[in-house]
């Protein structure tokens, strides 16, 4: 079983460990949750509002110290760390501001509906969420936001390795106003999800994590008939065509596959080039890459932290060996920092054959592999030969080539002269095995909610036949 602590990634030092919950205090908690849940949802919708709004504040107002201790949890260079935070502030405020909209009562009309009829969204309960380590704030208040204004509570199974983010989290919402039970962190090992969700108090079940992890707790809610929301996996391309800004879109595909030290899931990972731009965009790419400042999170100078732990250190390692011996070609980098910490050099990959770890899976930190292609057919075939379809991100000032990509790319998000990035305005998530459902948006709000339809006919009248019939 994996411990529950604080493990330094830029040192290798273990900072704190935590013991599991008892069974007595998860099931306390989940008592909590849901007694909370029943006063919750009678709530006025404004006043749930202004606990979220508050916590946004409250992010704003102590994003540094936040940041600080994500940095110390799981790498990610500080700069970074502080924009999550503000990030999940300005979340907080768009569904106070916009979620009483996104959840009203909307009225059906029609000639033949005498009456009143109408659909609403209602709260399903408690919602379990199963979080990762990699945006271990983002993460949590993107699903937390929009449930708790709904009317949701939530009970949050961090990643065993940011014990500290998940308990500053629930530190939030209870400083924000939360009422006791409304949202609470359960300290427990990842063995301990099949029963949750096995338990009648909990609702539904969100997860961000491996395709693993997703097949796991969609078989365990679905013999349960539970309600859940996958965000999993990618291997998000990058299309260069030769008509793009080739050193723009150079300099965005640094940015685009070391974000987070490249342990994003929309990170784009393969860079599928036109032959025509491919030699301009490789020793602009190779270049900016090789150039990048890899060192300690908490120095503003570094461009890039460590991995987040040994075993995702070695499992990378694991994947860039492999994909070298099956005939990939390294053009920088491509080996492992020696000394203390998780550090891995920025690494550029050519030539990698299909069956390779390098162009078949997800890579999670600072690997890109470069792909030629001959022409734009090729391109959206490679893009979408990948079981995943999380992001993608295509280059060209060509009108008719953008609307290509835009209808043909096997993906949530299509970006366009820009890299993939999750934006509280747009639902975000995946297709094939990157998962379902979508978080963010009104469409992620409504995601745990009964969407209702209440149709109320004239007591003295009959209700038309069509809407007697099934």
């Amino acid at each position: 079983m994996a411990a529950i602590a604080t493990v330094n990634p830029a040192t290798g030092e273990t900072l704190r460990t935590f013991e599991a919950m008892a069974d007595d205090e998860v099931d306390r908690r989940l008592d909590l949750a849901a007694h909370a849940c029943r006063r919750w949802r009678g709530t006025p919708i404004a006043a749930r509002a202004a606990v979220v709004a508050r916590a946004g504040e409250i992010l704003a107002r102590d994003r540094e110290r936040y940041g600080r201790l994500m940095t110390t949890e799981m790498g990610k260079t500080l700069a970074s760390a502080i924009a999550e935070a503000k990030k999940c502030a300005d979340a907080c405020r768009w569904y106070a501001e916009h979620g009483e909209a996104i959840v009203a009562p909307r009225e059906v009309e029609g000639e033949d509906l005498a009456g009143r009829h109408y659909v609403v969204s209602q709260p399903l309960g408690v919602v379990l969420a199963v979080m990762p380590w990699n945006f271990p704030f983002w993460q949590v208040v993107r699903f937390a936001a929009p449930a708790l204004v709904a009317g949701n509570v939530g009970l949050l199974k961090h990643a065993s390795n940011v014990p500290q983010c998940a308990l500053a989290l629930e530190e939030l919402f209870r400083e924000a106003g939360a009422p006791e039970g409304v949202f609470q962190t359960l300290l427990v090992p990842g063995s301990s999800v099949e029963r949750l969700l096995d338990d009648p108090r909990i609702a539904a079940a969100t997860l961000t994590g491996s395709e693993g992890a997703g097949r796991a707790v969609a078989a365990a809610a679905g013999r349960a008939i539970k309600k859940t929301v996958l965000e999993l996996g990618g291997s998000d391309p990058f299309v260069v065509m030769p008509s793009a800004d080739i050193e723009r879109a150079a300099d965005v595909a640094v940015q685009a596959r070391t974000i987070n030290n490249g342990q994003s899931c929309i990170a784009a990972k393969r860079f599928i080039v036109h032959e025509a731009a491919y030699a301009a965009f490789t020793e602009r790419f190779v270049a900016r890459m090789k150039a990048l400042r890899v060192g300690d999170p908490l120095r503003e100078d570094t461009d890039v932290g460590p991995l987040s732990s040994r075993q995702t250190l070695e499992d990378l390692e694991q994947q860039v060996a492999e994909s070298v011996r099956q005939g990939a070609r390294v053009l920088t980098g491509g080996s492992r920092i020696k000394g203390a910490g998780f550090y891995y050099q920025p690494t550029v990959l050519a030539d990698a054959p299909p069956t390779s770890p390098a162009y078949r899976d997800e890579l999670f930190g600072p690997v890109a592999t470069l792909l030629r292609v001959p022409d734009i057919e090729t391109a959206i075939r490679i893009a979408n030969a990948t079981r995943f379809g999380l992001g993608a991100s295509a280059w060209t000032r060509d009108d008719d080539e953008a609307a290509r990509f835009a209808d043909e790319l096997e993906a949530g998000s299509v970006f366009v002269n820009a890299m993939v990035s999750s934006d509280v305005r747009f639902p975000f998530g995946g297709v094939k095995r990157s998962g379902y459902g979508r978080e963010l948006g009104a469409e992620g709000m409504r995601e745990f909610t009964n969407v209702k339809s209440v149709r109320i006919f004239p007591s003295d009248g009959v209700a038309p036949e069509r809407a007697r019939t099934e």
